[in-house]
């Protein structure tokens, strides 16, 4: 004995479908933040490397691009700014434009 077709369908379609929750299958990440390292050398002089970050870095006070020029040469590099990827590549082609050393940006 065979099933009418319209028996069939009907049956595949009150059958009810189970879909996962898809809120709980979301998940969120973060862009990484980039760091930017200028490395010491023996060409630039500490008041450009200063005036260089005040310049280019936002929100770089006097005394802190002096601290961080002092890191450089005697550290032999210092993390002058961390942050989104955009940003980090404008400022470190901003320096390296300015002739600072500079390492490869890397996510922070």
């Amino acid at each position: 004995m065979t099933t009418p077709l319209a028996t069939v369908i009907r049956a595949a379609s009150t059958t009810p479908t189970v879909t996962p929750d898809r809120s709980s299958q979301v998940i969120r990440k973060l862009y990484p933040n980039y760091k930017i390292i200028v490395l010491n050398d023996d060409f630039n002089t500490f008041e450009h490397v200063a005036k260089c970050l005040m310049k280019y870095i936002p929100g770089m006070s006097g005394d802190r691009a002096w601290e961080l020029t002092n890191q450089v040469h005697f550290e032999g590099q210092a993390i002058v700014w961390t942050g989104p990827q955009e940003q980090a590549e404008l400022y470190h082609m901003q320096l390296s434009r300015e002739g600072l050393t500079m390492a490869p940006l890397e996510k922070a």
